[in-house]
């Protein structure tokens, strides 16, 4: 199993999410590569931890679609599957949807600038094909709606099924198409500023769908 070069980067102490970050981000990224087993001996060496959160975190990744657990053999990461991610898709759009809908009336100024701000740092980053930044500013900018709604159940809907879309969102922030989803944005801040919850989340729906998938 390919792993990257550093060792222990982790304190012992790491809170279990940063090790399902860590260990999703490399599948995501492409350090571990569909197919790949997963072997504990090599993600503690890599991560610097224990048995135990690495465990915890390969089944959330199970839960999520990103690694298959073959009882009695091996854990591996799960291959690209086009029609479990078109499911994701479709459960994430939705809600985003619910997350714009509960969250306009609440919106405070402040809210809408730091989307302003996010979307202004997506613009830039997919300028210089920087998808790492282009991934941060739109999880910020989405990030808004999900926190204002203030219903934890969303929160966690989504962590449980956006990963599965990170590799596609990877191959779109990198592409021009991806340029799309900063008009999208502008659209949703202008509605939100209008207090337009049913049109801001229709169109929040629409921005997730319009990830590209083929076949759809």
């Amino acid at each position: 199993m390919p792993v990257p070069a550093l060792h222990g980067v982790h304190k012992r102490t790491l809170l279990r999410d940063n090790v399902f970050d860590s260990i999703r981000n490399a599948i995501v990224d492409g350090t571990l590569a569909p197919g790949e087993r997963l072997k504990d001996t090599e993600l503690e060496a890599w991560l610097g931890v224990s048995r135990t959160p690495i465990r915890e975190a390969l089944l959330r990744l199970e839960r999520a679609g990103l690694v298959i657990a073959l009882p009695g053999k091996a854990t591996i990461v799960a291959p690209y599957d086009q029609a479990s991610t078109v499911s994701a898709q479709q459960v994430v759009a939705g809600l985003h949807e619910l997350a714009a809908r509960l969250a306009v009336p609440l919106l405070t100024e402040d809210d809408i600038s730091v989307m302003d701000e996010a979307n202004t740092r997506f613009e830039q980053a997919l300028q210089h094909a920087d998808v790492e930044s282009a991934l941060r500013a739109d999880d910020d900018f989405h990030a808004v709606f999900v926190t204002v709604s203030a219903n934890p159940v969303l929160h966690e809907l989504l962590e449980q099924t956006t990963p599965v879309l990170r590799r596609v969102e990877r191959m779109r922030f990198g592409s021009f198409a991806a340029r799309e989803s900063v008009a999208q944005h502008a659209e949703i801040i202008r509605l939100s500023r209008l207090g337009d919850a049913e049109a801001a989340g229709r169109a929040c729906r629409e921005n997730w769908l319009s990830l590209g998938l083929a076949g759809q």
